[in-house]
């Protein structure tokens, strides 16, 4: 998809280099941005995803960092803006359900991780970035909600689900924080999105075939369907859309 309003553009995308992320991060390239890939553990898709963006003579840099660690925030915001120069668009991407685990089963150590995956680190890359954002007349922020964040999701997700919610008033908050200094802040929610890492560790088959038959459209989503919805709510730079969140899921949720 051509968005020639993303050329030159400097982009960072946190978890950029798995699942989802890494179909964001394609379409960035694909529209002539430069990317800053922050991963945990996908080093080989990050430097694919580097090799990549510098053939089409576009900047690329790939940072790892536990994000949960507001040390590694910061540090992982800093290196991107080095390498970029300067900061338009970040996008919020990574986050995790860890496991499924009902109410009887949750302890605080396992709440506290999924809050800090999902939630903390959102807040510390969001925290370390709007300083860099706001020197630009516009820019613009996307986090990753989730489906699970409107209805609460499968059982056992109670935790992400919370999380996810979360995200859903942190976009709305932080779009009215940030508004007056011309950054937008939107938000994706997907439904079932097949072929990333996520569904294949914590969704069986027969789930997801059971998904699929609720699902209006009748298939599955997949991350390119999502990446498309981010670069539009990325690109609208002169556009009048914020605080919102674009529901991703077929016709699934439809109040």
């Amino acid at each position: 998809m051509e968005n020639n309003k993303l050329t030159g553009k400097n982009v960072l995308i946190t978890a950029g280099a798995q699942g989802i992320g890494e179909a964001i991060t394609r379409h960035f390239i694909a529209s002539g941005a430069n990317v800053a890939i922050h991963y945990f553990s996908s080093a080989d898709t990050a430097n694919q995803l580097i090799e990549y963006a510098t053939a089409k003579g576009q900047k690329a840099v790939a940072i790892s960092g536990d994000l949960t660690k507001e040390s590694d925030a910061n540090a992982m915001v800093g290196k991107a803006v080095e390498a970029l120069g300067s900061l338009d668009i970040l996008i919020n991407n990574a986050g995790s359900l860890v496991a499924r685990k009902m109410l009887s089963e949750i302890d605080a150590a396992f709440w506290y991780k999924v809050m800090d995956i999902n939630l903390t680190s959102m807040m510390f890359v969001t925290r370390a970035a709007t300083p860099f954002l706001v020197k630009n007349e516009n820019s613009s922020i996307v986090n990753l909600a989730s489906l699970a964040g409107r209805k609460g999701g499968h059982p056992g997700s109670l935790a992400y689900s919370a999380s996810k919610g979360a995200i859903l008033t942190f976009t709305r908050a932080l779009s009215a924080e940030l508004g007056p200094q011309g950054t937008r802040v939107n938000a994706v929610a997907p439904g079932l999105i097949l072929g990333t890492s996520f569904h294949n560790t914590h969704t069986t088959k027969e789930s997801a075939d059971a998904t699929i038959a609720g699902i209006p459209i009748q298939r599955a989503g997949n991350a390119d369907d999502v990446a498309r919805a981010v670069l539009y709510l990325a690109s609208e730079y002169d556009g009048f859309i914020t605080g919102a969140t674009l529901d991703i899921n077929g016709g699934v949720y439809n109040m």
